[in-house]
């Protein structure tokens, strides 16, 4: 009785939605600067919410179905729940690269969400979701070009490739030789996302809404917001090259030791626009590929120690966050400068691609998130609640907020062993996180919709690091947790410094650089020793 309500309160909503959008279509066309260009909006709008509503309808039906009767906890549910998993996964994928733009930018989110959707979404979208997106057909992109920059491809470049080397959720890249012989990268927006961006906005906000309303404890309307305020950053490249520009330029003030080890793809003005970013092409490995990796003579964990320096120097002391860093973003090369490592290995460089979605941090922000992930690596509980109700998750949900950043049940994270936020990334440890995942649905819900946005990116920007270094390591490290202790420690310290201009309180602020360097060195000795015993298990 309960599924035929449901289903037959979505038949009524499908319905009423169509009525809405087909009775305000010809008010619309009337009333338009551009008939046109709104024609192809509404009707394209339609389709694009029918596609939604029978692809939400048949992912419901297939979950009532498929698991009715089965006892919980069952092997035969769980084996049912698994194949279900998989089927609605792909129809949600499916739908993704039929309404494409920001559908995909839905796509990539759900791909980060380990500690809310199930293991098979997850697998399924990062699958499919970085950079095998549906690609613009070359007259497309000419026209884009010929609008921005005057003329075609043939006529601008010596050479232009046709066919992308890669295509994302708003653009994709076509590799070009400029008339004085440079090999560059060119990003070219896809048309549709100027013409439905809008209209895609409204729609996927038309969903969530009616499944809030639906499911009470199925809570993502900051998610519709967040796009809301994203997207328009994402489209104009401008703002994008401006943001590399100034990443590199707070790595050179404010993070000189790590500068030389980070870099972005330099701009060609002159080729750019609001919808075209000309860059130098980068000759790199992708950062998730650790055979290309080896090839070139680096060895993957340094790569992920690098990641967790230049993020957390970013988070911790920039205040100014690169926030999608997928693997489809970070490319690795060897050090220019051709310095090596004790053991003759080359030390590796830091790309970072796609600057369009960055977060300004204030200094509260900054700071107690810093002291929140210094209290984290030190298992300090009370400064853990101390700084998570700060930044938002309230008394009664901190545990929960340390859980998600951390990806372990609140034991763990107060666990005194110094290895205790390390994550295997065996089937047990996944097995753990999707319980608790199960388990905490509602409650993880309302604090996603109760943290601040810019925490809620700096969680999207921990779940992508989490994914790199899973590929780099198969988990986490001690070291890559030592080095985010480390740089949050000393951004604290820095920021005390900032504040405080008395004798007496920078004689404190000394005193407790004494202790904090003490505690650091206790760490460094006890991860030395932990991997000297892991490297001879005999000595056990």
């Amino acid at each position: 009785m309960a599924t035929r309500s449901v289903w037959r309160a979505r038949t009524k909503f499908a319905v009423a939605a169509s009525a809405v959008f087909t009775g305000g279509a010809a008010a619309t066309i009337a009333s338009s600067e551009d008939p046109a260009m709104t024609v192809k909006l509404c009707t394209n709008v339609p389709v694009r919410l029918a596609r939604d509503v029978i692809t939400a309808a048949s992912i419901t039906f297939d979950y009532e179905y498929s698991l009715w009767g089965l006892p919980e906890g069952s092997l035969e549910r769980s084996k049912a729940k698994h194949e279900v998993h998989l089927r609605s996964a792909h129809k949600l994928q499916e739908l993704c690269f039929k309404n494409g733009g920001i559908y995909i930018k839905l796509g990539q989110h759900i791909g980060q969400l380990e500690y809310v959707v199930p293991q098979e979404y997850v697998q399924t979208m990062r699958a499919s979701m970085l950079n095998k997106c549906p690609v613009s057909s070359y007259d497309q992109v000419c026209q884009v070009i010929k609008k921005e920059l005057g003329a075609t491809p043939d006529k601008i470049f010596d050479e232009f490739d046709p066919v992308p080397i890669a295509s994302a959720s708003l653009a994709q890249v076509h590799v070009a030789r400029t008339t004085d012989g440079q090999k560059v990268a060119v990003k070219v927006q896809h048309t549709h996302m100027t013409d439905t961006a809008a209209a895609d906005h409204a729609t996927v906000e038309l969903i969530v809404n009616t499944l809030h309303w639906f499911f009470p404890s199925f809570d993502y309307r900051w998610l519709v917001a967040e796009i809301r305020e994203s997207i328009p950053q994402e489209l104009d490249f401008l703002r994008e090259a401006k943001n590399s520009v100034k990443c590199l330029h707070n790595f050179q003030k404010l993070s000189p030791d790590v500068a030389e080890y980070v870099y972005a793809p330099k701009v060609l003005w002159s080729l750019s626009t609001s919808k075209l970013l000309t860059m130098e092409f980068m000759d790199a490995a992708q950062v998730n590929d650790v055979k290309a990796i080896q090839g070139l003579g680096i060895q993957p964990h340094e790569v992920a120690k690098l990641v967790s320096k230049v993020f957390a120097e970013m988070m911790f002391k920039h205040g100014f966050v690169h926030c999608d860093p997928h693997a489809a973003n970070l490319l690795v090369r060897p050090l220019p400068s051709g310095k090596k490592s004790i053991l003759g290995k080359r030390k590796p460089q830091l790309i970072l691609l796609d600057h369009g979605l960055y977060r300004e941090l204030d200094f509260d922000a900054r700071f107690n998130y810093a002291a929140l992930w210094k209290a984290l690596i030190f298992a300090d509980a009370n400064s853990i609640k101390e700084h998570s109700v700060k930044l938002g998750a309230g008394e009664d949900l901190y545990a929960l907020f340390a859980g998600i950043l951390t990806m372990k049940p609140w034991n763990r994270v107060v666990d005194s062993s110094i290895d205790h936020l390390v994550i295997r990334g065996n089937d047990s440890d996944r097995s753990e996180l999707q319980m608790y995942a199960s388990q905490y649905f509602p409650e993880i819900s309302e604090l996603l919709s109760r943290l601040p946005r810019v925490i809620l990116m700096l969680l999207k920007t921990n779940d992508c690091l989490r994914s790199v270094n899973n590929s780099l390591l198969q988990g986490s490290s001690l070291e890559t947790f030592f080095i985010i202790g480390k740089v949050s420690s000393e951004a604290i310290v820095e920021a005390k410094k900032s504040q405080r201009k008395s004798f007496f309180s920078r004689f404190d602020i000394w005193f407790e650089e004494i202790l904090l360097g003490a505690r650091l060195l206790g760490m460094q000795i006890a991860l030395w020793l932990l991997q000297f015993r892991r490297a001879l298990p005999g000595l056990n």
